[in-house]
């Protein structure tokens, strides 16, 4: 058994005792002691200093009154009513020392033990419900594990020899050419042009590229600066006011509105137009590269575009998969990964990780939340 479902079972265990010990007395009788025996302790606290030797003697009958009262109010069949009875006994006195306070929280010992018992039972609970979630962690990383393990054995079947250059050779060089193309569009079109390529990207949810912030597409749009170069934006950005005012209308607006801005400005790059190396999975880049057309072209020459189409009719060959499967485990199966799956310590680990899953599945199952 997985050691999380064993100490959930336990803590379940722990729960039936705790409220098998209330139920043995009775619930309401119980509860009916740990209320008195608080209240009782809380006059005890509250009169110790003022109702000692020769204190205050209003005090004194306050706190006699009241332990009095809460003594012979208490049902004749309670348990452990002999020992308020004789607390209050030893209470019963002209005068009183610490002493005889000593000797009353003595006297109601028993009732504590009795009063404990919810505290018992609810402390069970709490630890019942933290072995329970505890369990449900360790089965969401069971899991995890195992599919990380099942995909390294899919991996380990794939066939390294595959001639994988069929893939990598159109997606490099398409890759490579989108860089270039974009490298100068960033460079010679204007950051207003610049970033309405990224505000049409927010219709293709499949291309990951941040949005502009607000403020500085409206700067772009709206400011003569905004016809310059991202290159040359980010320049003046770096300029002091003074030289600053050379370049354009109001240095303080565009220090505003660009230089804080700065860092997404210099990572707005290529990447998100990107294949990658390995490929994603044929489906994924097929509707991917769909929406790729579509921005591609609006920075890129024809030639790059046309790299790109013939990259997602890749996806449409029988072999892509298994092209990609054994791209994806040379770039990921090292030589360690290798020799686990030959020693078959992966096969080990899998049936250890599964057999771990179904217990912590099978005690969540039979230890519901509580």
């Amino acid at each position: 058994m997985s050691d999380r479902a064993a100490e959930l079972a336990e803590a379940d265990e722990a729960v039936h005792e705790a409220e098998a010990a209330v139920v043995e007395v009775g619930t309401d009788a119980v509860e009916t002691v740990a209320d008195a025996h608080g209240e009782l302790t809380d006059l005890l606290e509250r009169y110790e200093d003022s109702a000692t030797g020769t204190g205050d003697f209003k005090a004194y009958v306050e706190f006699q009154d009241a332990v009095a009262e809460l003594v012979e109010g208490l049902p004749d069949d309670l348990p452990n009513r002999d020992a308020f009875e004789s607390a209050l006994e030893i209470l019963d006195q002209r005068r009183l020392s610490e002493d005889d306070f000593a000797a009353a929280r003595e006297a109601l010992a028993p009732a504590a033990e009795t009063a404990r018992l919810l505290d018992e039972r609810d402390r069970a609970v709490a630890e019942y419900r933290e072995a329970r979630k505890a369990a449900a962690r360790r089965k969401r990383t069971v899991e995890e594990r195992i599919e990380e393990l099942e995909r390294l054995v899919e991996l380990g079947d794939a066939d390294l020899d595959a001639p994988v250059e069929r893939l990598r050779e159109p997606v490099e060089a398409y890759d490579d050419a989108v860089r270039e193309a974009f490298r100068e569009f960033r460079s010679e079109e204007s950051a207003r042009e610049v970033l309405e390529l990224a505000v049409a990207a927010e219709r293709y949810p499949l291309v990951d590229l941040d949005a502009p912030p607000e403020d500085l597409l409206a700067y772009v749009r709206e400011s003569p600066a905004g016809e310059e170069p991202v290159p040359t934006l980010l320049d003046y950005a770096d300029y002091s006011r003074s030289k600053l005012d050379h370049y354009v209308d109001d240095a303080a607006e565009l220090k505003r509105r660009v230089a804080t801005r700065e860092t997404y400005l210099e990572r707005f790059d290529a990447e998100p137009f990107t294949v990658g190396w390995p490929p994603p999975e044929a489906d994924d880049l097929w509707w991917r590269s769909r929406e790729l057309i579509s921005l591609v072209s609006r920075f890129a020459p024809e030639a790059v575009v046309a790299k790109l189409r013939e990259v997602r009719a890749l996806t449409r060959e029988d072999d892509y998969e298994r092209l990609r499967t054994a791209a994806v485990a040379r770039d990921q199966l090292g030589p360690d990964e290798r020799e686990r799956l030959a020693e078959g310590d992966v096969a080990a680990e899998l049936d250890e990780l599964r057999a771990e899953r179904d217990a912590l599945d099978e005690a969540l199952t039979e230890y519901p939340d509580r």
